[in-house]
């Protein structure tokens, strides 16, 4: 089996049952909601331009409400879960099909977005997963994305070895090779959506906000940074890491950011075999840490990063140098799997959060306890792939066409912590 073969879908298998919404991931095609009557005598006001906050303006203004968006320091800002360059975007998501669902939206509705706004947000590489252990995470769930049209192969070492000899296999018992999985423009896909969400007749605002006292069950208006107050008729609370503070009464233990460490490498001058047309996205899946990188990323180099969930930071006031253990584990992670990189200079580095909930689920739904507020956020380092399905679906619990999902509402019965890493719950993770 020969990496041309892997992309070009030889091995593909047949989808068996698969979901209304497959065909428009392959194709790209990702047709529009029907304008919702009510929607036309709504105002909605939406806070933080993220991911989930910036899709869900989208989708509730192509329904006919009228959005206001705002966010303090502007989409996919340095301080932001969104900002930074790139995301992992991947069907395997375990046992849960709803993720595979979601990804199968997303992927439609990123393609069309790029061809609405000619621009290229995501990056096909493929995801070479390696597990050092079981692989079971894999193997669950390698028959919901097959379903889903979502082709993966689980490959022999000797398999790898030969498409991928820049990648040491010691210590790995099991290789999955995902064909439509890849990366997305982060920072940049976030600014497009507020683009088109403007271009749409939405309102973009960059000013802080905080809930003004309710009366009742109802939240009324939101105090401004900028002096004035803004009233809504429903509001949605998008604000990633700081939705503890701007809900402190309902969300705050609910929303724990946690300090994650991202590293670029410089590779050989010239050498096309570390560039993104032949290296693909990858996870090295361990017991005890979980590692993730991407190629390419806009040319700002070899990117690595430890998905194990980081100390607890505050996105605002907190200093993004990075630790020197976490830039030695990222060095040591490439010694072991890319030896040819094992001295390669360090290009750049950021510091960016993960917005964890405490199982790793999303926090989506009603704002306990508020008839006329709901939240999207806990995207626990996997939530940026999915915001085109989150906010289609926040959407539609705003205007009253969906229900919420159990797994998923604010007020649910939080299991035991799912440890370290967020890709060992059943959620999965790749900031």
């Amino acid at each position: 089996m020969t990496r041309r073969r892997l992309l070009q879908g030889a091995f593909a298998a047949p989808v068996a049952g698969g979901l209304a919404a497959a065909a428009g991931a392959r194709e790209g095609a990702a047709p529009s909601p029907t304008p919702s009557p009510r929607a036309s005598s709504l105002h909605v006001a939406v806070v933080g331009a993220g991911a989930f906050g910036g899709w869900a303006a989208l989708h509730l203004r192509r329904r006919g409400a009228r959005v206001t968006l705002l966010d303090a320091w502007g989409p996919g800002n340095s301080r932001a879960s969104s900002g930074g360059e790139t995301r992992v975007i991947r069907g395997l998501y375990g046992r849960d099909r709803i993720y595979v669902d979601w990804v199968v939206r997303s992927f439609a509705l990123w393609r069309e977005h790029q061809r609405q706004v000619g621009q290229q947000l995501y990056h096909p590489t493929g995801a070479l997963w390696l597990f050092r252990d079981d692989d079971a995470y894999a193997r669950t769930s390698a028959p919901l994305t097959q379903q889903a049209g979502l082709p993966v192969y689980e490959l022999t070492l000797a398999d790898a070895a030969r498409n991928w000899p820049e990648v040491r296999l010691d210590g790995v018992r099991h290789v999955w090779f995902e064909r439509e999985a890849g990366y997305l423009l982060a920072r940049r896909g976030c600014a497009t959506v507020v683009e088109r969400f403007v271009d749409d007749g939405g309102e973009y605002r960059q000013v802080a906000a905080r809930p003004v006292a309710r009366g009742g069950d109802r939240i009324g208006s939101l105090a401004l940074s900028d002096g004035t107050t803004l009233a809504a008729d429903a509001f949605v609370f998008a604000g990633g890491p700081w939705l503890g503070k701007l809900l402190p009464d309902t969300v705050a233990a609910r929303v724990r950011p946690s300090r994650q460490d991202v590293f670029f490498f410089g590779t050989p001058a010239g050498e096309g075999r570390w560039s993104e047309e032949h290296m693909p996205t990858w996870i090295d899946f361990g017991s005890e840490r979980i590692f993730y990188g991407i190629p390419g990323n806009e040319r700002r180099g070899f990117k690595v990063a430890d998905d194990t969930r980081g100390e607890a930071f505050d996105p605002e006031s907190g200093e993004r140098t990075p630790a020197p253990d976490a830039l030695a584990r990222a060095r040591a992670l490439l010694a072991e799997r890319f030896p040819d990189l094992a001295k390669a200079p360090l290009l750049e580095s950021r510091v960016c959060q993960y917005e964890n909930s405490p199982d790793g689920h999303y926090l989506i739904g009603p704002v306990p306890g508020v008839a006329n507020a709901w939240l999207a956020g806990g995207g626990s380092g996997h939530g940026y792939k999915l915001g085109p399905a989150v906010g289609e679906h926040v959407a539609g619990l705003v205007l009253g066409e969906t229900a919420p999902i159990p797994m998923f509402r604010p007020d649910r019965t939080f299991a035991p912590e799912a440890g370290e890493s967020q890709l060992k719950s059943e959620s999965g993770a790749q900031h």
